[in-house]
């Protein structure tokens, strides 16, 4: 546990719709670890951020929803993004990669540069780890720098306590996790080194309309 680390903040967001899913219950750990590793955590699900499903004629009417505009704010005022998704069908959820799309059509884009941390829950003997696998291809496209380590909580139904992870290896390792990835993004935030660009079609050759390339010094935070 650091107990002498600079400020950070983490929006820890649990990816499921129904209030007492298993990704809530991890959510709130990890919330729990970030507070305990010296972080600060803005805890969110799903459903406080209502959207319909992307359709760029609505964009056109319409603008942005209210509900993206909210998780977008949210995701800027953080330094980092703990998510705990569910994998439904070997994938990420609909609603996930809704909120998603939407909120890469903001600009600036909010998920460009942002460090993640990706966990997930199921009752699965694989704990919805392909749905992580899923869920890295659209954040990784839109400039996310996801962890590399993600953690799947297999059978989920038997792997909770009241304010644990019911096998003690395991809630250790999951607090290890998320304490090596808060000094990762304290280091990023802090300590930055390193010039951003994003460029969403790289390779392409340039095209207004399809052009989306942003870029900020090292030390821009």
């Amino acid at each position: 546990m650091s107990t002498d680390r600079c400020a950070v903040t983490f929006l820890v967001f649990a990816g499921s719709l129904r209030d007492d899913s298993f990704n809530h219950r991890l959510a709130s750990l990890a919330a729990r670890a970030v507070e305990k590793n010296g972080a600060s955590a803005d805890v969110a699900c799903l459903s406080d951020f209502p959207a319909p499903l992307y359709d760029n004629d609505v964009e056109g009417d319409s603008g942005i929803p209210t509900g993206v505009e909210r998780f977008a704010e949210r995701l800027r005022a953080a330094d980092g993004l703990i998510l705990a998704s569910p994998e439904y069908n070997a994938s990420m959820p609909g609603s996930v990669k809704n909120l998603i799309d939407w909120t890469s059509r903001i600009r600036p884009q909010p998920f460009n540069g942002k460090q993640a941390l990706l966990l997930s829950a199921s009752p699965s003997m694989a704990g919805g780890n392909r749905g992580l696998w899923s869920l890295r291809i659209p954040l990784e496209h839109l400039g996310t720098r996801v962890y590399p380590d993600m953690f799947s909580l297999a059978q989920a139904h038997k792997g909770f306590n009241e304010n644990s992870l019911a096998d003690p290896t395991l809630q250790m390792r999951f607090e290890a996790t998320i304490n090596c990835f808060i000094d990762l993004v304290e280091a990023a935030k802090h300590y930055p080194a390193i010039r951003k660009q994003w460029v969403e079609f790289l390779g392409e050759h340039p095209d207004a309309p399809t052009d989306r390339v942003e870029t900020s010094p090292a030390d821009a935070g």
